[in-house]
């Protein structure tokens, strides 16, 4: 699937230089909630300083200018969960006023939230993207994958997604992944070698001194980019809240029919939920992170706000992988494992 025509655009400056700050971090000042507290940088008093996510907003841009400048198809994997919608705007003031010179790429599990996917097409339409979607159940209907016997599709995103890499050729793909989020993402470098079978090995990443990034790779080898690393998910959403970034309604309290399982709240759908002796019931809930509907589990919430949804994440001593994604807790090693194997 294919919507609208492939931005073109120069990638700019030569990319070493971390960008001058924003209108809003020239100010030094942050207007999300509970922001403020954390510019220990800016509180000195210079002019010059940048506050916390003026710096990661630095890092990201530099990144994406980076990839522009070594790389010959780049391409950002794009859900239209928040971590994607924060890298997208990212992208988008890193090459302003000229278009993003990438594709965007999503693999769709099939059992997707569908405010998510609206939210998703909205935006590709709003900013005259080009997206690419790998279907998980066109390659079920093809014979090429089988359904789990526990309904979730999650782990069967990867051979789409090698699948979509290897033949529209790009060479480096654009993850919204952050340290904060999971052991086995706490090994990742900015730029991640995966060899030509997309895998991954953590004793082949590179020393990143300096912000120098090395994307040299062999043929039919190619590089995941995480610009989000070193952002933790309170930091995604104080840059919500100042960016005045749009977000599904998803994110926020709402009511909504859920069961339990395994300690999650489930929304029921075509993927297999409930099962006999579920009971589904209404509460009123918000969800951390979006994913296949299968293993994506919503939290009790009143946060209807990005200032609530800030106090709450605040307040958290649990991740939101570690609180709402069940393929995470299959085993101690679930995320790292399906990393070897190619996923994102």
């Amino acid at each position: 699937m294919t919507t609208t025509t492939e931005a073109d655009g120069n990638a700019g400056p030569d990319g070493r230089t971390a960008p001058a700050a924003s209108t809003d971090a020239a100010e030094g000042t942050d207007t999300a909630a509970g922001a403020e507290g954390t510019d220990t940088a800016a509180a000195g008093g210079s002019p010059y300083a940048l506050s916390h996510l003026d710096a990661l907003e630095s890092e990201a841009v530099h990144i994406f200018r980076e990839v522009a400048g070594e790389f010959e198809r780049p391409v950002i994997l794009f859900s239209g969960g928040k971590d994607s919608i924060v890298m997208l705007h990212l992208a988008l003031k890193a090459f302003a006023p000229a278009a993003v010179p990438f594709s965007l790429l999503h693999v769709d599990t099939g059992h997707n939230f569908p405010e998510v996917l609206d939210f998703r097409d909205r935006t590709v339409a709003e900013h005259g993207l080009r997206l690419h979607v790998a279907s998980v159940q066109e390659f079920i209907d093809a014979g090429k994958l089988r359904e789990r016997p526990d309904g979730t599709r999650n782990p069967l995103q990867t051979v789409p997604l090698l699948d979509a890499i290897e033949r529209n050729r790009f060479d480096a793909v654009f993850g919204g992944g952050r340290r904060d989020e999971e052991k086995a993402r706490a090994k990742e470098r900015v730029f991640s070698l995966r060899d030509e079978f997309g895998g991954w090995n953590p004793r082949r990443q590179r020393p990143e001194l300096w912000q120098l990034y090395n994307g040299r790779h062999s043929p039919g080898e190619h590089v995941r980019v995480f610009p989000l690393s070193n952002w933790t998910e309170l930091d995604v959403w104080q840059y919500i809240a100042r960016e005045k970034i749009e977000l599904p309604a998803i994110y926020y309290a709402h009511e909504r029919e859920v069961f339990a399982r395994n300690g999650m709240w489930l929304a029921p759908g075509e993927w297999g939920g409930p099962k006999d002796g579920e009971r589904t019931e209404t509460r009123r809930v918000r969800y951390r992170t979006v994913g296949d509907m299968s293993c994506t589990g919503a939290v009790d919430s009143g946060a209807d706000t990005i200032e609530a949804v800030i106090t709450e994440i605040a307040a958290s001593r649990l991740t939101e992988r570690g609180a709402t994604r069940a393929d995470d807790k299959l085993s101690e090693a679930a995320m790292e494992d399906r990393k070897r194997e190619g996923y994102f």
